[in-house]
C-alpha cells in the first residue's frame, strides 16, 4: 500500500511541475476580471469544477455551476471555466460554443489544448496528466481512467485560487471562513 501511495504522489508531482505557470496566471486573471464565474465538467472533472466552483464562492466571487437550478444565463462580461481532460465532451462544447455567443469569455482546463473545447476557448490551462483514453503523449500512470487528471486538476485550480485570493485586497481566511456553509 505504501509504495502505491508513493508512486501515486510522484505520479501528480511529475504533472504538476509540468503545469506552466502563464497559462495558471492567465485562468487566474480571468478570474479577477470575469463579473460573474461559470464552471461546468462532466462525470469526476465535473466534480472537480464542483469543489473549484465552491472555493471561488469562499472567496467572494459570483460563481455558477452549470446544470443547477439557480444558475442564471451567462452573458457578456461573464466567464465559462470548461473542465474536460479529453476537451471533446460534446455537451461541454456546446456550453462552451453558446457562453461565446453570447458574449463571454471561455477558459478550458484541459489535458488537450488542440481539443475542441480548446479550439473556442479565449484562455487554456493544459493539465499534463493521463485521461481514460490513454493517448500516447499523455503519461503513464498506475491510476485507472482519468484519476491523474482528476486529482491534478484539484490542486492546480486549489493553487489558482490561493493565487487569486493573494491579489484580492483584504481576503482573509476568517472572512472565506463565515461564507463556509453554515446549513450543515
Amino acid at each position: 500500500m505504501k509504495q502505491t501511495i508513493q508512486t501515486v504522489s510522484e505520479e501528480i508531482q511529475h504533472v504538476l511541475s509540468n503545469v506552466k505557470e502563464h497559462e495558471a496566471a492567465e485562468l487566474a486573471n480571468q478570474l479577477l476580471s470575469a463579473q460573474r464565474i461559470f464552471v461546468s465538467g462532466e462525470g469526476r472533472s465535473g466534480f472537480m469544477g464542483k469543489a473549484f466552483a465552491m472555493r471561488l464562492m469562499h472567496a467572494g466571487f459570483t460563481v455558477y455551476v452549470t446544470g443547477e437550478t439557480i444558475t442564471p444565463s451567462i452573458e457578456r462580461g461573464d466567464l465559462l471555466v470548461v473542465v474536460s481532460g479529453s476537451g471533446s465532451t460534446k455537451s461541454l462544447h456546446q456550453f462552451a460554443l453558446k457562453a461565446k455567443e453570447a458574449g463571454a469569455v471561455v477558459a478550458a482546463v484541459t489535458t488537450n489544448p488542440r481539443s475542441a473545447i480548446a479550439e473556442v476557448s479565449d484562455c487554456i490551462l493544459v493539465i499534463p496528466a493521463a485521461t481514460k483514453k490513454r493517448l500516447a503523449e499523455e503519461p503513464q500512470t498506475i491510476q485507472p481512467l482519468g484519476n491523474q487528471f482528476d486529482q491534478s486538476v484539484h490542486l492546480v485550480l486549489d493553487a489558482v485560487i490561493i493565487h487569486v485570493v493573494h491579489q484580492q485586497e483584504g481576503e482573509s481566511h476568517e472572512q472565506m471562513t463565515n461564507r463556509h456553509a453554515n446549513l450543515e
